[in-house]
């Protein structure tokens, strides 16, 4: 067998890029990856997984704060964010090996450089270790991701302007910092330097924090940053970033005018744009849409045998969808039965304290669209489960359409809500309606209660919520 020879070549080994790779050699297909850094790609080095950790520091330690509630008192407490963020590689590394143990077990051969197609079907390697190789595929599958986003005229230079990649690492919490962006990114950075005592500004362009989430989420969000003293300022724009003796003087306009903020570093989370430079593109033909891959549902681009996934296509910039656009593009190859994406059913989350996830329409955006809508809400306040915890702030909202009952939209923010939204998902995803939740048994106590009492709501029905 020609050892250059494979039925699928993947460029990046991502979320996306290791999925689908897992997912063609079950099928049985002879598979090749191609990777320039690190296998797990952005995520598992560094995005989701070791700001997880970083979160789950920053969890203890406001735990800590809440003595009195719980009857406790904690003195001379000494916390240590380089060990911290040693710790977050560490489930990094652990994550990345399981990841490398499973191309070996499925065989799939990871090739250590960088690939650029010189047509649809070959992909040309510089080798990290020197030289060039040329891998013939049958299909190519373009999985190479995205890069932190910049304002025009702002270039991040890893020490006073930061994107996420040289947060994630730095040893030592900034004692003030201006994170620019409120978006997931920016909100939990946000949330971990302020638990680490540093002090935190939030610039975000759009009147509120979270603002791709239902408003009355976004408002739970931003009490419970302010009652921290993370100063939120929306309705704001940068305009510039310039060195200072201390670090970086920040020129925004917002609501009050022009005003300069000083400041040790700046995080600049605004979003991702897509890493479609040097992969030979343009040259073939492929056809893009601002940068991004344009993909038909199958993943396919106009090239035939050339697929693309992820970051890249500009769908929806989250691990998961990356994730599942590699089983539909790898069972697509293989003629295997795959089941088509939802985009409008994909699942966001925000780590922040409190959690916010979400999928759907918001109740605006709802309305907008011309849906009669019926909207079921249940306070975190009134669950017994949540009182215990500690945690009060926050609801479960289902956004319902009185004709059809089709669930259009579930919006919640709380303890733990990225664990309860699966349950949405599925209900989404295999057409349940509200009433068939609440309906369903949830144990008691837990925080799932909620989700049923808001099904509950969506017909003034709720139990243990306000009529």
């Amino acid at each position: 067998m020609n050892n250059n020879a494979y039925d699928v070549v993947i460029i990046g080994s991502g979320p996306g890029g290791y999925v689908a790779a897992i997912r063609a050699a079950q099928l049985g297909l002879r598979v090749g990856i191609v990777e320039k850094e690190n296998i797990g790609g952005v995520c598992l080095n560094w995005g989701c997984i070791p700001t997880k950790a970083l979160l789950r520091n920053a969890e203890v330690i406001s735990l800590l704060g809440q003595g009195k509630e719980f009857g406790f008192s904690v003195s001379d407490v000494t916390v240590d964010y380089g060990a911290a963020v040693d710790r977050s590689r560490q489930v990094s590394e652990r994550l990345v090996k399981g990841v490398e143990l499973l191309m070996r077990e499925y065989g799939v051969e990871v090739v250590a450089g960088t690939g650029r197609l010189a047509s649809p079907t070959t992909v040309e390697v510089t080798l990290n270790e020197g030289g060039s190789r040329s891998l013939q595929a049958r299909n190519v599958i373009l999985a190479t991701g995205g890069r932190a986003r910049s304002v025009p005229g702002i270039s991040p230079d890893g020490e006073r302007i930061l994107t996420y990649r040289e947060a994630i690492v730095l040893p030592e919490v900034p004692a003030s910092v201006v994170v620019v962006g409120a978006g997931p990114i920016g909100m939990e950075f946000a949330h971990v330097w302020q638990a680490y005592g540093s002090q935190v500004t939030v610039v975000e362009m759009l009147p509120r924090a979270v603002p791709l989430e239902d408003e009355e989420v976004s408002a739970v969000v931003e009490r419970a940053f302010k009652r921290r003293k993370v100063k939120l300022l929306t309705s704001t724009r940068l305009e510039a970033i310039e060195p200072a003796a201390s670090g970086v003087r920040v020129r925004i306009t917002g609501k009050k005018g022009q005003e300069t903020l000083d400041a040790e570093r700046v995080l600049m989370a605004i979003g991702v744009q897509p890493n479609s430079q040097g992969l030979g593109l343009e040259q073939l033909g492929v056809r893009l849409d601002r940068g991004f891959v344009a993909i038909d549902d199958n993943m396919r681009t106009n090239l035939p045998g050339l697929y693309a996934i992820g970051d890249l296509t500009g769908k929806l910039a989250l691990a998961h969808v990356a994730s599942a656009q590699g089983i539909v593009a790898a069972e697509t190859i293989a003629g295997a039965e795959t089941r088509l994406l939802d985009y409008e059913a994909m699942p966001r989350c925000t780590y922040c304290q409190p959690q916010v996830a979400s999928f759907g329409l918001t109740e605006a955006a709802a309305r907008e669209q011309g849906h009669q809508v019926r909207v079921g809400k249940f306070f975190f306040l009134a669950n017994g489960k949540a009182l215990g915890l500690g945690e009060r702030d926050g609801f479960a909202k289902i956004v319902a359409d009185e004709v059809s009952g089709e669930i259009l939209g579930a919006h919640l923010v709380g303890p733990e809500v990225t664990e309860l939204l699966p349950e949405m998902v599925l209900a989404r995803t295999w057409e349940l309606t509200p009433e068939e939740i609440a309906r369903s048994v949830h144990a008691h106590p837990t925080l799932s209660e909620a989700i049923a009492e808001a099904a509950h709501g969506v017909f003034g029905q709720s139990i243990h919520g306000q009529p």
